[in-house]
Parts: C-alpha cells; structure tokens; sequence
C-alpha cells in the first residue's frame, strides 16, 4: 500500500476530487494547508504599509491504495491540477505498513 500526498492549488480541488472519483477513488482526506514554494508568497499594501505575506493558502488531498493503482492516480492528479505556472503544487509518496477499518477489523488492502 502507498500513501499519495498532494499539495495544490485551493482552486483545482474540485476538479482532481471529480477526477478521482471517476477512476473509483472515493475515500480521501482533505485539509486546507499554508506553504511556500518557488512562488515565495506575494507582497500586499495595507493602510499604507507593505507587507510581504510568503504563506500561501492550498488544498492537501491524501489518498490511501494499493501499489497498482498509484501510477494512474498520480498521473489523473497531475493532469488535472496543472496549469503550468509556479504554484501548481507537489505530490509526494509513502509506503503505508498497514490499515485498519475500525468499524470491522479489517486491514491491509480490504481496510482500504
């Protein structure tokens, strides 16, 4: 099994969960997350004041699922949450030892 981590743009969230969900993944977590990348934040103006602000607001998406499948839901992430600029995000891989369904005990691929 593979954790996938994404990082992305808040505006693609709605787009790559729709893409997911046609290629059958239904299960993810999502949180709203701060960082800072190449875009190294934007400067705002504020009552006459300058402030550089180098947190940028994004979408985490973590998905959970066996070694086959991580592949094609990388590539089904790329392909939607890109839009070629600075900021598009990253995507990041963990091998996961094992899962467990609390409600039934289940683990492995079937907690999945």
């Amino acid at each position: 099994m593979r954790k996938i981590e994404a990082i992305i743009r808040s505006g693609k969230l709605e787009a790559v969960k729709d893409a997911l969900g046609r290629y059958g993944i239904h299960g993810m977590t999502v949180s709203q997350v701060m960082g800072c990348g190449l875009q190294r934040g934007r400067t705002e103006v504020y009552r006459g004041h300058e402030y550089s602000i180098n947190l940028l607001p994004k979408v985490k998406i973590e998905v959970v699922l066996p070694d086959g499948q991580v592949e094609e839901v990388v590539r089904v992430i790329t392909e939607t949450a890109r839009t070629g600029e600075i900021g598009d995000g990253k995507i990041f891989i963990y091998p996961v030892e094992n899962a467990i369904r609390i409600r039934t005990g289940e683990t492995g691929d079937a907690a999945v």
